[in-house]
């Protein structure tokens, strides 16, 4: 399971956001978030550098991962900078 919460500044990167999502089998389930139960380890590493190239150095996004190795995973861009997070439950 993978949810995508994204926050947009401009137009230009929320059209953009919601096209890749969308093409990568995400559904938008809220304004800013979205959910796939299916999609790849390998298609999310490159929609990660794809989202990476289409947003603003003051854009956010944020990835849920759930499980990784029975663990929760949250990866974040911000400044242009991906830093992850594990929780262990």
């Amino acid at each position: 399971y993978v949810a995508v919460c994204v926050e947009l500044a401009g137009d230009d990167s929320r059209r953009a956001a919601d096209e890749l999502l969308a093409g990568y089998g995400f559904t938008r389930v809220l304004s800013g978030l979205y959910e796939s139960y299916t999609v790849a380890d390998d298609r999310l590493a490159r929609l990660k550098r794809d989202l990476d190239r289409a947003t603003d150095w003051y854009d956010r996004v944020r990835f849920y991962q759930y499980p990784i190795d029975d663990t929760l995973v949250i990866t974040d861009l911000e400044t242009k900078k991906w830093r992850r997070k594990k929780i262990v439950f």
